[in-house]
């Protein structure tokens, strides 16, 4: 049956069940892998580039207990016919305290066409490779086709995820690691030895080597300065979701090429808040990277050239997998339907 059609008749099915489909977290590690996350991904930025999706203002609060943040992301993606919500936000003791992961979320789909309730989904694995698929998206259309070293600051529970895509995009020969704390660097070196690439544990200032660097850490100052990058780079910050997180170095900003996954996100509570803050550029110079996908924008321009992509995260994204999610689990009998 083609794929089209398969869709449709779907579709029709979801359309005209009573029910609510749920899908739990092991089943959506079941059924959606890195490869669906990036196509899902690429497929979003390039909607909302093209005008064919959008994403609704974020909602991001600490709520004065736990010590967590908790908020949402929504949209709707007119390509894609997704329309929903992600709830939830970050708990820093759940880990310590309970052995659950710290970010916790749910997605939640509603049909486009009536507002019905269509389908409740886990969000934290879909969170996790998302993320991941949005930096791999970044290194497959802005970094150098001949990027051989990769860095890496941050060796988070989603530091794993963020190294395992990006070593799906490139022929990597060597892989350098920095965290705040090197007792969690094995977990990455224990990644590219199944990878059989050389590791390399780091200092900040060793990232000169690196052809690509990832950021993935909740850092609230900057952690990577000008000085640490080279000409001809390309940086992925992945940790600044927030109004006051940093990563990287503001005057950074002011030497690269500026992308990012939403331009109002970015200078708001992404990387760039910092550098549109102090004047160092202004919201023009960041361009969306649906566009490049699109081939509206050149892209990168040259070797010598130092690219930002800044990934805030967007609600679309988080849908976009879901989708997958729902309609993977439906048809292998793994989702369950509840009466609604």
């Amino acid at each position: 049956m083609a794929k089209g059609t398969a869709k449709r008749k779907f579709d029709i099915m979801m359309k005209t069940s009573d029910g609510v489909v749920i899908v739990r977290e092991d089943v959506c590690r079941d059924v959606v892998k890195d490869r669906d996350a990036y196509v899902a991904v690429e497929g979003v930025f390039a909607a909302m580039a093209a005008g064919d999706a959008v994403n609704f203002p974020v909602v991001r609060e600490a709520i004065g207990h736990a010590d967590a943040l908790y908020g949402f992301k929504s949209g709707f993606d007119r390509a894609g016919m997704a329309l929903g919500v992600k709830s939830g936000g970050y708990w820093p003791q759940n880990m310590a305290n309970s052995g659950i992961s710290n970010h916790q979320s749910s997605v939640f789909l509603f049909d486009p066409d009536t507002g019905r309730l269509q389908a409740i989904i886990g969000g934290n694995y879909l969170t996790a490779v998302r993320t991941a698929a949005a930096a791999a998206v970044s290194i497959s259309h802005l970094a150098r086709p001949d990027a051989s070293i990769l860095g890496i600051m941050g060796a988070g529970h989603q530091s794993v995820f963020q190294l395992r895509a990006a070593l799906q995009r490139r022929q990597f020969s060597k892989i350098l690691g920095w965290n705040r704390s090197a007792d969690a660097l094995p977990r990455l070196a224990k990644l590219a030895d199944e990878y059989a690439i050389p590791f390399e544990a780091v200092t900040p200032d060793a990232m000169t080597q690196a052809d690509v660097i990832i950021t993935i850490t909740s850092s609230h100052q900057p952690l990577l300065m000008a000085d640490h990058v080279s000409p001809g780079t390309h940086l992925v910050c992945m940790g600044t979701d927030t109004k006051g997180k940093q990563e990287i170095d503001p005057a950074l900003f002011s030497i690269g090429t500026s992308f990012t996954d939403e331009v109002a996100q970015s200078v708001t509570i992404g990387e760039a808040q910092h550098a549109i803050a102090t004047g160092l550029i202004n919201e023009a110079a960041i361009v969306p990277i649906g566009r490049v996908i699109n081939k509206d924008h050149a892209g990168r321009t040259s070797d010598d050239e130092i690219t930002i992509f800044d990934g805030t995260g967007v609600g679309l994204q988080d849908l976009a997998l879901a989708s997958v999610a729902m309609r993977r689990a439906v048809e292998a009998g793994s989702a369950t339907t509840v009466s609604f």
